[in-house]
């Protein structure tokens, strides 16, 4: 059965995560290193209240809305539980996003307030004054002279806060997954969601401890970064490094080297990417590195086998999800079995099921079910899709899988179309609709294709209008045109020009054809 915590019936997330240091006093210890420098966990905590009272200031109520379009530094943890402690939600979304995407997870969300970093301020600009209830816009970093910034905002508060009268079942945050059309789902956790992973894949698996000093790739607004980087060292009282700039290899081991991290937290393509660097050695990461995490996207057996032959420490490759927050399947420290995702998180139940929903017999493939303490409630607005993901105790990962005759999980794809690059879902649909608005382009399909790291990419099969000649230069155009429209990671990799797609009698396209031919 689920291993649930016992919490308090008057429970605020905020109070374990922040106060709870100042109390056990390790108020003057580092809590986070970010670009701009160091804070300790008496600074965070007066940021946090700071930010809490600034937000009441706006005049943000309990259960509101408040969007973080932040990148990562100091900013963030602070207003994501300063808008927890005062019984708001905060929503994090993807810095990754277009305009178009901001304009719908503001209307969805009916978000009061927007804080969002100041490299991303263009990204909102066209669509802020058509919000139906946005109330308050708050920059952080460089700003207009008309503008008053965020910390200028904070500095005028008090660094006094007294949490609001929550729950660990009340809505803590929101989390936004996509979905198979595209359009993302707000899954809404609650309160005592955080301190559940912290404890039992935090703790339990990776073994983190207070002296650890942590790295994640992965950014805070994603599930996985949001443990990663923030609410697992902050449970254990550790110091983590946050880091605004995209994680290319270079700037990656950069970090890993001068902080001299024990803990580091990956997704398979950026440890492939780090092992292909050819300037990368040995040498080149921190000699104190004592845990490696992969998630996002199956791990290819080879890239571990790489990583721990040049670096000494083995990858725990596992899976998780935004509705279920972070890791419940993995390998463990003393017990890594590359080629396979490991076993259950102790706290976690599994189930492999087939179509008609029961259970598949060991060896088979099936859909991964899984059923624990900090799976969300429900999609926001959204009974359809609730319904078919969260039922009963058990949630639908959309994951296939099977388990060996040893216990182990063996990932063999998804229950549907859509695509994992770089450990961001990424919808087939949305891809293909970028493509046909090109006035070349008659029909498209675009499937999953691995890359000579095994690693998943975006592969599209383009039907042209007649008249018009494929060649190389088209590729490029198509492929500009996409990163035009769409967030750069989810272009096509690959673009294969075809008479026609394989369809059925009814004219839908038959993708696990082009799959195969891919």
């Amino acid at each position: 059965m689920p291993r649930f915590l016992e919490l308090p019936r008057r429970y605020n997330a905020a109070s374990h995560f922040i106060d709870r240091h100042l109390v056990e006093g390790r108020g003057d210890k580092i809590a986070f290193i970010d670009d701009k420098g160091s804070y300790t966990y008496a600074d965070l905590a007066a940021r946090v209240n700071r930010a809490g009272n600034l937000l009441k200031s706006q005049g943000v109520r309990p259960e509101q809305r408040v969007m973080l379009a932040l990148l990562d530094g100091i900013d963030f943890p602070a207003m994501f539980f300063g808008a927890m402690k005062i019984g708001a939600v905060p929503v994090p979304v993807n810095t990754l996003l277009t305009t178009k995407d901001y304009d719908f997870l503001l209307r969805d969300s009916r978000a009061a307030v927007l804080v969002v970093s100041d490299a991303l301020v263009e990204k909102f600009r066209p669509v802020i004054a058509n919000q139906p209830r946005l109330e308050q816009v708050l920059i952080s970093g460089q700003v207009p002279p008309t503008v008053t910034p965020l910390q200028k905002l904070l500095d005028e508060q008090s660094d006094q806060l007294e949490p609001a009268d929550t729950t660990p079942d009340d809505i803590g945050f929101w989390l936004y997954s996509s979905g198979s059309t595209g359009m993302p789902k707000g899954a809404m956790h609650l309160h005592g969601d955080l301190v559940h992973t912290a404890v039992l894949y935090g703790e339990d698996v990776l073994g983190i401890k207070a002296d650890d000093l942590v790295f994640s790739a992965a950014k805070l607004f994603f599930a996985y970064g949001l443990g990663n980087a923030m609410t697992f060292p902050l449970h254990v009282g550790a110091t983590a490094v946050l880091m605004a700039e995209r994680p290319t290899p270079a700037a990656v081991m950069q970090r890993l080297k001068q902080h001299q991290a024990t803990i580091f937290y990956g997704v398979p393509t950026l440890y492939a990417g780090i092992l292909a660097d050819p300037n990368i050695t040995g040498e080149s990461g921190s000699a104190r590195l004592r845990r490696c995490v992969s998630a996002g996207e199956a791990l290819p057996e080879e890239i571990g086998r790489r990583w721990h032959k040049l670096f000494g420490v083995d990858i725990l490759d596992g899976i998780g999800s935004t509705e279920m927050l972070h890791i419940f399947l993995s390998n463990r420290p003393d017990d890594v079995r590359y080629g396979t995702t490991g076993m259950a998180v102790p706290g976690y139940d599994l189930k492999i099921v087939g179509e008609n929903g029961q259970e598949v017999e060991q060896g088979e493939i099936g859909e991964l079910l899984v059923s624990g303490p900090s799976c969300a409630v429900a999609y926001w607005n959204n009974r359809a899709k609730s319904l078919a993901t969260f039922q009963g105790p058990w949630t639908r990962t959309g994951d296939k899988y099977l388990q060996t005759k040893d216990g182990y999980y063996v990932y063999a794809g998804r229950s549907d179309d859509m695509l994992k690059v770089s450990g961001i879902w990424v919808s087939p649909f949305e891809v293909e609709s970028a493509l046909q608005a090109h006035p070349k382009v008659l029909e498209v399909a675009v499937v999953a294709h691995a890359d000579s790291d095994d690693l998943i990419k975006p592969k599209a099969f383009v039907v042209l209008k007649e008249g018009m000649g494929a060649n190389d230069a088209l590729v490029s155009e198509l492929q500009a045109f996409v990163k035009d429209r769409l967030a750069p990671y989810k272009y096509p990799r690959w673009i294969e020009f075809v008479s026609e797609l394989p369809k059925t009698a009814t004219g839908k396209i038959q993708r696990f054809k082009l799959r195969v031919k891919a």
